[in-house]
């Protein structure tokens, strides 16, 4: 069995800020420690500049070469390998590559992304350090069709590219959905691309006919905004705030399908949660979010709110339909997303470089 550090340089796994970022590094180490390996934190410092600030990155370098200094000192003597979560202009990794040259170990990265228009302007100090961290990974693990291209053009030397899909941190698929409920809505509200979705969700319940109910799972600051463009649709539209896992997955047991647009979504876990329970997923064929659907006829963005709109009707007026999409949604979760699949994948890739070095 191997002793694994593991860093994510943008937020810590233990955060206790809840975000798709930190419970995706949560999943991956359940993921990487589910056949006994031991999985540990490397470290706790953040490396994130939001706003292309040379001075923060500056203050941040010399934080990260200090910390560099103590782990590789302090680092256990058996640890066998670094893997580093999500690597890219804003938070790059300025620890794993020093660290693992240092003690000889393998480096591995997990949804690394290059950005070479960041090479230059205010954030080509950090955009160059995580492009170096790039350039020393021996394999990079990606998660989405669109993180490839770049990755796949500026591959460094023979290093590896595997592919990784986003999965759900189960071994086993939830009770399938009895899917006679109302339409379903999980999305935080915040301004720009998740109030975008909303505004063409409501663009799209205009299309509807019959008799048709929506519960909208989520909360953020844009609240009033969503709940302004859902007024013209009165008690069919139900608010529920933000809900724990447990209470989500109460509504997926009963859900007719999940609508969300989906715009720019790096690919957006609770269509893998809904799927995982039978509920088909109402959504735009967009970059990522192909990557976590089961192929369909899904509609794309050119057809906008009517294109939904018509999906969903047909969803709405033909509950077995719902049901055989929702059937084979569930299967390929079973197949690509979950747990066991992730695992294999990984120590599938990594084992060897452990093998290499022993």
């Amino acid at each position: 069995m191997a002793r694994v550090a593991f860093y994510a340089p943008m937020k810590t796994p233990d955060s206790p800020k809840p975000s798709g970022d930190r419970e995706m590094a949560r999943n991956l180490i359940t993921a990487i420690s589910a056949l006994g390996d031991t999985v540990e934190l490397a470290s706790d410092l953040r490396i994130y500049d939001k706003t292309g600030d040379r001075t923060c990155q500056d203050v941040l370098q010399s934080k990260a070469k200090a910390e560099a200094a103590r782990l590789i000192a302090a680092l256990p003597a058996d640890t066998d390998l670094w893997v580093t979560y999500h690597n890219y202009y804003k938070a790059p990794d300025l620890l794993g590559p020093a660290v693992s040259r240092a003690r000889g170990i393998p480096y591995v990265q997990l949804e690394s992304t290059r950005a070479t228009s960041r090479l230059s302007g205010p954030w080509a100090d950090f955009a160059h350090a995580a492009h170096d961290a790039c350039d020393a990974a021996q394999v990079i693990f990606y998660h989405t069709a669109n993180d490839l291209i770049t990755l796949e053009r500026e591959r460094f030397g023979n290093q590896a590219l595997v592919e990784l899909p986003p999965f759900l941190p189960l071994d086993e698929l939830p009770p399938t959905s009895t899917r006679d409920g109302s339409m379903l809505t999980v999305g935080m509200m915040r301004p720009g691309d998740k109030l975008a979705s909303y505004s063409i969700l409501a663009e799209t319940l205009d299309h509807l006919t019959g008799d048709w109910t929506l519960d909208i799972a989520g909360d953020g600051p844009a609240r009033p905004d969503v709940e302004a463009l859902m007024a013209r649709f009165g008690a069919r539209v139900r608010f529920l705030g933000q809900l724990d896992r447990n209470a989500l997955q109460a509504l997926y047991r009963r859900a007719s399908m999940l609508v969300w647009p989906g715009v720019n979504e790096a690919y957006g876990m609770v269509y893998l949660e809904a799927q995982a329970s039978g509920v088909p997923v109402i959504a735009q064929d967009r970059p990522g979010v192909c990557d976590v659907l089961m192929p369909s006829d899904h509609p794309s963005v050119a057809s906008g709110a009517k294109g939904l709109a018509a999906r969903i009707q047909r969803f709405l007026d033909d509950p077995i339909l719902r049901r055989s999409e929702g059937d084979l949604a569930r299967a390929y979760v079973a197949r690509r997303h979950l747990i066991p699949s992730a695992t294999k994948r990984f120590w599938t890739a990594v084992r060897p470089l452990l093998e290499k070095k022993s």
